[in-house]
């Protein structure tokens, strides 16, 4: 699927976020179970979160998360075979790879169950 607000390069798909940040979509895992069963994970790369010389702060960085899960994730589970309980949005100020430590990286999660065509935030 195709969004025309997106740009897609070597480094990602660049989307469009509410705070003006940079922000890539990476990839999505849909084979790791989460606690209420089938779970969405969309992975993004975001820079300016980085705790040395980041400039946005996790405040920001959650409107953003919401953002990605009504904007960008639902559309793109749609039809995608079982639909899953919970949609993951994660934002790292670099590429770390599926369920690997990086004490270093800045990381931020929030997790969305969906009720018809929205994403509803849930707390961890």
């Amino acid at each position: 699927m195709t969004d025309p607000n997106t740009t897609e390069s070597a480094e990602g798909i660049l989307v469009p976020v509410p705070s003006g940040q940079e922000v890539r979509f990476i990839d999505v895992v849909m084979n790791a179970p989460g606690p209420d069963g089938l779970t969405a994970r969309f992975r993004f790369v975001a820079p300016a979160i980085a705790k040395d010389g980041g400039t946005v702060g996790f405040d920001v960085a959650a409107g953003d998360m919401e953002h990605l899960c009504n904007i960008f994730a639902l559309p793109r589970i749609a039809g995608t075979g079982p639909a899953p309980s919970q949609i993951v949005i994660s934002l790292s100020d670099r590429d770390v790879p599926f369920g690997e430590a990086a004490p270093e990286a800045t990381q931020f999660f929030e997790a969305y169950r969906i009720e018809g065509d929205a994403c509803i935030w849930e707390a961890f």
